[in-house]
């Protein structure tokens, strides 16, 4: 993906934050009240219509557990980034021991 148009990122984002936000599940009149933003503007970001202000995909993050690069991965090329991308997400599904295990053999690394 060599240049990407604001249309394409509004979509991606919206996608996902829809996603999220059904498996959190929630309406999007729940959303909006948690958020503090209105319906219309909900329902305009997760079809990819609107674009969404930094502030409110942090908000939209913090309130439905989204990590960062779950957000911005598919408009990266980078591989090394990509690679740290990939480790991240296999570390991510371990349970709650495996990863306190990971992290100590990391640290002795």
């Amino acid at each position: 993906m060599d240049c990407i148009s604001k249309s394409d990122i509004d979509k991606v984002f919206g996608k996902i934050l829809r996603n999220f936000r059904i498996k959190n599940h929630l309406t999007q009149e729940q959303l909006s009240e948690k958020l503090g933003i209105s319906l219309k503007y909900i329902s305009r970001i997760e079809n990819g219509n609107n674009g969404i202000k930094t502030q409110t995909l942090i908000n939209y993050m913090n309130t439905l557990g989204i990590m960062p690069n779950i957000i911005f991965k598919e408009f990266i090329i980078d591989k090394n980034v990509i690679n740290s991308i990939e480790l991240f997400e296999k570390i991510n599904s371990l349970n709650e021991e495996q990863k306190t295990f990971v992290n100590s053999m990391i640290d002795l690394l």
